[in-house]
This record gives C-alpha cells, sequence and structure tokens, in this order.
C-alpha cells in the first residue's frame, strides 16, 4: 500500500531532497536568518526574522507587537524557510544556469512562550546562535526588556532539506559550444569588526559557521 506523501516532500528534483535530520539541523544552525510564510486576513506575507534551533525545536524571536508573532500564535499555519547560497552554476546554455544551495522548509503551529525561565533559555539560544559567546558577555535581559519580546517556538516534525551541488547539467549537444561552463562560487564573509579597539576574541575572530 502506498504512503501518504508528506507536505514537506520535495515535488521539483525529488533528487535534491533531503530528509535526515542532521543535514537539516547543519542548514538551519548555519543559516544566521529564516523568512516566516503565514495568511493573514486572507492575504499572505513572508516576514524575515532571527531564529535558532535547540534540539527538535525553532525559535523564532520579535516584538510583541508584531503582526507575525500574534497570528502564529493564533494557532495558524507556518512555514518557514532557509536558504544558503553557495554557488552560481554556469551552463554552456541560459535554460540550464542554476545555483548550489542548501534550503530548509519547515512547516507547523507555533506556541508562543510564556514561562520566563524557557524564554530567556530562547533567548540565549538566538544570541549564541548568531555570535557564539556573546550571551556571558553582553547584560542579561532585564524583566521589562524580557516581556518587550516575544519568542515563538516551532516544532520541527514537518521538516526537509533540499540541496544542489556539483557543476552544470550541461546538454550533450552543448558540450562542443565555445561557451564558459562551471560554478563561481558564493559564500558569507564578515568584515573588520567596527568599534572600540581591541575587542573580545570571539568578536574578532568571528566567522559565521560552515565558514
Amino acid at each position: 500500500m502506498a504512503t501518504a506523501k508528506a507536505r514537506t516532500d520535495v515535488a521539483r528534483h525529488p533528487e535534491r531532497g533531503v530528509y535526515d535530520r542532521e543535514a537539516i539541523y547543519r542548514i538551519l544552525d548555519e543559516a544566521l536568518i529564516c523568512h516566516v510564510g503565514f495568511v493573514h486576513d486572507g492575504h499572505p506575507f513572508v516576514i524575515p526574522t532571527i531564529h535558532a534551533r535547540s534540539g527538535e525545536t525553532l525559535y523564532v524571536h520579535g516584538s510583541p507587537a508584531s503582526r507575525m508573532l500574534k497570528e502564529l500564535d493564533a494557532g495558524v499555519d507556518a512555514c518557514v524557510t532557509v536558504t544558503l547560497l553557495d554557488g552560481l552554476v554556469l551552463a554552456r546554455s541560459v535554460y540550464n544556469h542554476s545555483m548550489n544551495y542548501r534550503s530548509v522548509l519547515v512547516l507547523g503551529r507555533a506556541r508562543l512562550l510564556r514561562d520566563p525561565a524557557e524564554k530567556m533559555a530562547a533567548l540565549e539560544a538566538v544570541v549564541e546562535h548568531v555570535v557564539p559567546g556573546r550571551w556571558d558577555d553582553a547584560r542579561q535581559p532585564t524583566e521589562k526588556e524580557l516581556a518587550g519580546t516575544s519568542v515563538l517556538a516551532l516544532p520541527l516534525d514537518e521538516a526537509s532539506a533540499k540541496v544542489r551541488t556539483g557543476p552544470p547539467s550541461d546538454f550533450e549537444a552543448d558540450l562542443e559550444l565555445p561557451v564558459w561552463s562551471g560554478v563561481i562560487p558564493v559564500a558569507l564573509r564578515t568584515g573588520t569588526p567596527e568599534g572600540p579597539p581591541d575587542p573580545p576574541p570571539y568578536v574578532a575572530g568571528y566567522s559565521p559557521r560552515g565558514n
């Protein structure tokens, strides 16, 4: 008997689908921002925001006045995506141009964190996700600041990745064309920290995960 197709199964280029949990976690952990999709008053919205993963939970943070957080707290379906661009793939034909990338799709319903201890732990995960070592070095949130920040928790029960790697897929008939074909690597890089001299080591040596 055929099994029901999961909502997160990759339909377009199914050979690029990745369902290994650790592979999904690595992509979520490397990405610095996510995009959250939802429907509000019959209109679709996609909002970029900061996220962090802890175990089987994805945290998304924002302002209590945020339309996105209010809507998701009401129990609507959410779609969260992250994408890491690894290369521009130039084929001999325009048709076969592509990109090398790693992406993750997460579907589900989020819950608003109301327990102060759980919220504090989630905020620590968000800060450490962006700049490891910063949480212990910076001042901790006050009760007022904690109340002025909302955090949503989204289970990673429904998640999949889609990955493209490798050279262009040129048609055999195009292989003899005098056109350059290859990959231009792309990576996120940081510059020299701007501010007072002698930043702490975790700032001076900061590099995004995976780089």
